[in-house]
């Protein structure tokens, strides 16, 4: 399992229209082939900072999604609305831990 995390800085007004894209983006990439798990995160110490945190069948899998179309426009409309560089990381699940 792959676990991807996506830190991304917004220009304060542009948050509703991040929202508005994630919104009418997240069902289809949750239904991406390899993605088992998507989820928005905010930063309690940054207000205009969002992070997503996905899971992954497989480093393939994530390739194949930020290849597709999907990905390239979403991304392109994302981006445009940035105050900052994005940083992204993934790592693989060693072990998980539940209650």
């Amino acid at each position: 399992m792959l676990v991807r995390i996506v830190r991304m800085t917004f220009q304060e007004d542009k948050l509703p229209a991040f929202h508005a894209i994630f919104d009418a983006s997240k069902h289809q990439i949750r239904a991406f082939p390899g993605n088992t798990h998507l989820e928005l995160l905010r930063d309690p110490n940054h207000p205009a900072v969002r992070m997503t945190y996905s899971l992954w069948e497989s480093a393939d899998a994530l390739d194949a999604y930020r290849q597709s179309e999907l990905f390239r426009t979403t991304w392109a409309a994302t981006k445009a609305l940035f105050a900052e560089r994005a940083i992204a990381f993934s790592g693989e699940q060693l072990e998980m831990v539940t209650h």
